[in-house]
């Protein structure tokens, strides 16, 4: 399914999604497309993009495209999906350690709009930090490779 959304394949491209996009949230889904993971994530994704077309523009960026952005981001664990809104990071409390960005794939469609719209409403107020309104059982976890340094 990842060809049904627009990839950006290098470090200039992410920097002018990022500076462009305004009003509406970026997606920046960084992976491969070979992965699994990140194909069951780019499905959901790519069936969710127009039902949040006044929200969001959802983008993919393969990890070894912007090296530069995978480093920054410290993405260790594929699919990683980053978060902007008029060229602010925006940042969500998943109850885990790391809040800059989502790990792993989403459960269900739902959580995915769910977080969108939460992101989109605390954006627009001004926040920088969300609270995740996914349930805690459907986060992905994993440890932190830094943890305990």
């Amino acid at each position: 399914m990842s060809f049904l959304l627009p990839k950006l394949t290098c470090k200039k491209e992410v920097d002018q999604a990022i500076k462009t996009v305004a009003e509406k949230v970026l997606v920046l889904r960084f992976g491969r497309d070979s992965d699994a993971v990140c194909l069951q994530l780019d499905d959901i994704l790519a069936k969710t993009a127009h039902d949040l077309s006044k929200m969001a523009v959802i983008y993919l960026v393969d990890v070894n495209d912007v090296p530069v952005y995978t480093q920054y981001f410290d993405i260790s664990y594929i699919p990683s999906t980053v978060f902007f809104f008029n060229g602010q990071h925006m940042k969500v409390d998943y109850g885990s350690p790391d809040h800059t960005k989502f790990v792993g794939s989403f459960k269900t469609k739902q959580d995915f709009i769910d977080l969108i719209e939460v992101i989109y409403r605390g954006a627009m107020r001004g926040k920088l930090i969300v609270r995740s309104p996914i349930d805690p059982n459907n986060i992905p976890k994993y440890d932190l490779l830094y943890q305990g340094i």
